[in-house]
């Protein structure tokens, strides 16, 4: 499938800042699902500075605004083409020990009853077993957007019994490191969601590791595993480590935030013989109507 992504997000002060700092991880993953095309990432009035990337396998560039300035927007255009891999993250290169992400956070830190939702569940072997618990997830939060926000738990998140894409990823990762599973956020676009309506948003599911076949994806959300609709740009221990633009502000403003994700596909394109034929059809067309 070929992508067409565009991402805007909009910073404004009521009062203008002296300068920002911005971290972007918003190129996406290099792995045999996607493959990039065209990608272009822009902040108006900024400079950017280092890129790298980091041992998880993302790729973060740095950027700089100076001030006095009261409005930032980061810009993402570009195509990307997908392919299903089942979920599993194939020819990803990373440093980074998958043991290190059985590490709690305050975010997927697991309470009592999100140690008790992951006992609950059997499996016949890890893969099976990380199957059943974004299963669990699936059934124990409902997806109703709105309810929480950007610093609910996954232990708050549950005790609501409804949530976002976000509160679905952080339960799966407290229940997969409860039972063992190294397990970390994914931070990326969907260009449908399950029931095949267009999804205007950015996108979070969750990476369990099941041992000799590595990473696999599992979108508790939406009762899946990530597949051709998916673009995968980075991963962290939750959302906040995970996020596609980390920085600060230097100066006294207060900050509003606004943010617009599209997600299309490109349709194939035609053969020539095809082109020519609409052509000359469109042409005969126009003739008799002249006549």
């Amino acid at each position: 499938m070929k992508l067409k992504i565009t991402h805007e997000t909009s910073y404004s002060y009521d009062t203008p800042v002296a300068a920002l700092v911005q971290s972007l991880r918003l190129t996406p993953s290099v792995y045999e699902g996607q493959r990039v095309g065209e990608w272009r990432i822009s902040v108006t009035g900024g400079q950017r500075g280092t890129a790298f990337r980091d041992g998880a396998g993302d790729w973060i560039e740095s950027w700089t605004v100076r001030g006095p300035v009261d409005e930032v927007t980061v810009t993402i255009t570009g195509v990307i083409e997908t392919r299903d891999t089942a979920g599993v993250l194939r020819g990803h290169r990373e440093t980074v020990n998958p043991m290190v992400y059985l590490r709690p956070t305050p975010a997927t830190r697991a309470d009592a009853a999100l140690r008790e939702l992951a006992a609950a569940v059997q499996g016949d072997d890890a893969l099976d077993l990380a199957h059943k618990l974004a299963a669990a997830v699936n059934e124990a939060i409902e997806y109703v957007p709105g309810v929480t926000e950007a610093a609910t738990s996954a232990a708050e998140a549950l005790a609501l019994g409804q949530g976002v894409c976000q509160d679905h990823a952080h339960a799966l990762i407290a229940c997969a490191r409860e039972r063992g599973l190294p397990a970390r956020y994914v931070s990326g676009y969907l260009h449908s969601s399950d029931d095949g309506k267009p999804h205007e948003a950015a996108h979070a599911w969750t990476e369990i590791h099941v041992g000799p076949l590595g990473w696999v994806g599992f979108d508790a959300a939406n009762a899946c595993c990530p597949d051709d609709r998916y673009v995968r740009l980075g991963s962290g221990l939750d959302a906040q480590d995970a996020a596609p633009v980390r920085g600060m502000a230097f100066g006294q403003g207060v900050e509003a935030l606004a943010v617009r994700v599209h997600v299309e596909e490109v349709p194939q394109g035609q053969s020539q013989s095809q082109g020519q034929q609409q052509a000359e059809q469109a042409s005969q067309s126009q003739g008799q109507r002249q006549q």
